[in-house]
């Protein structure tokens, strides 16, 4: 495999005069910025709807995409909307109001669905879209509608009749709101549509797209609605185990995420299908995919529904390989990163070393410490490092946050490790760990946005077991400038992670 590099930025991080990063110009603006740098990655974060908390993390689909997302402007040069529609949304504020942009952009959208129909210009392809993902669509839309109905509440608390999908009234209420279904119909292929396009962009610039497949679903949402025997429900359709992680450097009571955990034996009976569709579903979307919590198809930690931390969860065995080998068998050139950060054991190592796929080496675990796996020495070719994730904080506020002694130790093991480089040992923090992640074996480095530009703590984009500060960062306008890209785009030279055919002087 040759040497990569990238950056890490979510869609809602990027600029936009609307409220959120979108699919319009300012990402085709950092594909450009990407291919200027010398970068041929972009790993984004889940592009799913978001609810509760507005975690990615946390969605009513697995296989739908978040509407907040969609260009607005496309929308007003395909004569749905006008400019000054959208003009209601404009505004200078640098995080995300998501109510405020939601109810905004629900709104418009409503309104530029009622054009999409009326006008009939896009019907054979939208018609072809409906029938590719009628699978998962059609109970999507159904499920949006009967939340409204039942103001939020979850699934299993529904009319007997919803909760337990009985046909005669689930075929009833598809009838009576086909109006919904055509209105998420239409969002969901123009997501696909303009998704499509950007992907297309990025790919033919030489660059590809690194998604990110959270492992779970969230409890309250179409997939367990649609498949409650899949997951941990009992025949009363009460749930009986959700998932979280044990205490870890991350939280000493451990993360309760409240994902309802999946039924791995009924998985196992339907030969995998629900799974096998949604990667596939996903390698339509990506060309990487990163697989969230890979340690938990080894051993994942199941907490009984109620507890109200993770400390008495307890271990239980996952599908591990046989799950892999049946995914391979039914999916070609399956392009995956292993997330498997967290407590690791030996299972968990085993299942990496028999799919042989790339894990992620995180360079703020190894720098304080003399020697460990995550120190830029140990890292293998088949591995992905990053200076942090979208769960760390960004470089510059965890140095700044080391005591002196643990700052002495960062310092002298960069200093060491790049010492037969030609490099200034004086640079800032930032500099000193991208260079020593671009110097390392991993065939792959991944570089979040803020620590490209040196930015700290009001930039960081989740804080684990938290809700409410999250998921709302997003970057200034005038990110981009000459000699950062330039740069970065020396770095990547120097370290042999631009391929001849690219090395082009910009």
């Amino acid at each position: 495999m040759k040497r990569e590099c990238g950056v890490l930025l979510a869609i809602s991080s990027l600029p936009s005069s609307y409220g959120i990063g979108d699919f319009g110009k300012e990402a085709y603006r950092f594909i450009d910025f990407l291919v200027s740098s010398g970068q041929s990655l972009w790993q984004i974060l889940p592009l799913c709807p978001v609810e509760y908390g507005n975690s990615p993390y946390q969605s009513p689909s697995t296989f739908a995409g978040n509407f907040l997302y969609l260009d607005l402007e496309n929308l007003v040069n395909n004569e749905y909307l006008t400019q000054k529609d959208i003009d209601v949304l404009k505004q200078e504020v640098s995080y995300i109001d998501y109510e405020y942009i939601k109810s905004q952009k629900e709104s418009l959208l409503r309104k530029a669905s009622q054009a999409f129909f009326y006008k009939k210009k896009e019907e054979k392809d939208f018609k072809k879209f409906q029938k590719e993902n009628k699978f998962w669509l059609e109970d999507y839309a159904l499920f949006l509608t009967l939340n409204k109905k039942f103001k939020g509440k979850m699934w299993n608390t529904w009319q007997k009749e919803y909760k337990f999908r009985e046909k005669k009234f689930i075929e009833e209420a598809k009838k009576t709101y086909q109006e919904e279904y055509l209105y998420e119909s239409f969002i969901q292929y123009y997501f696909q549509k303009q998704w499509k396009q950007l992907k297309n962009y990025a790919n033919k610039k030489g660059i590809k797209i690194i998604g990110d497949l959270p492992i779970y679903v969230a409890t309250h949402s179409a997939d367990t609605w649609q498949n409650p025997k899949l997951f941990c429900f009992d025949k009363h359709l009460k749930i009986k185990l959700v998932a979280g992680c044990p205490p870890d450097y991350f939280s000493k009571t451990g993360q309760l995420w409240g994902n309802v955990l999946y039924n791995w034996k009924e998985m196992k009976k339907n030969d995998y299908s629900w799974w096998i569709n949604r990667i596939k579903h996903s390698f339509l979307l990506y060309d990487i995919l990163r697989l969230d919590h890979f340690r938990g198809f080894a051993s994942y930690w199941a907490i009984r529904y109620g507890e109200k931390t993770a400390i008495n969860g307890k271990w239980e065995k996952g599908p591990r390989y046989q799950f892999f080998k049946k995914l391979e068998s039914k999916i070609t050139n399956m392009d995956v990163v292993a997330e498997d950060l967290g407590t690791l054991t030996a299972d968990v190592f085993k299942l990496l070393e028999q799919t042989k796929y790339p894990n992620m080496k995180v360079l703020e675990f190894g720098l304080a410490e003399w020697d460990n796996m995550y120190h830029p020495r140990n890292y293998l070719e088949n591995s992905v490092a990053y200076t942090g994730t979208h769960d760390n904080m960004p470089i510059v506020e965890w140095y700044e946050n080391l005591n002196q002694e643990e700052k002495n130790i960062c310092d002298e093991n960069l200093k060491n490790f790049l010492k037969d480089y030609d490099t200034n040992i004086w640079e800032p923090i930032q500099w000193r760990a991208i260079e020593a992640l671009y110097a390392s074996k991993s065939n792959r480095v991944i570089v979040p946005l803020q620590d490209i530009l040196g930015l700290g703590r009001d930039s960081r984009m989740n804080t684990p077991s938290t809700v409410g500060n999250n998921w709302a960062w997003r970057i200034y306008w005038n990110y981009r400038y000459k000699d950062l890209e330039n740069k970065l785009y020396n770095l990547a030279k120097k370290y042999r992670r631009i391929s001849k055919g690219e090395d082009n002087e910009n």
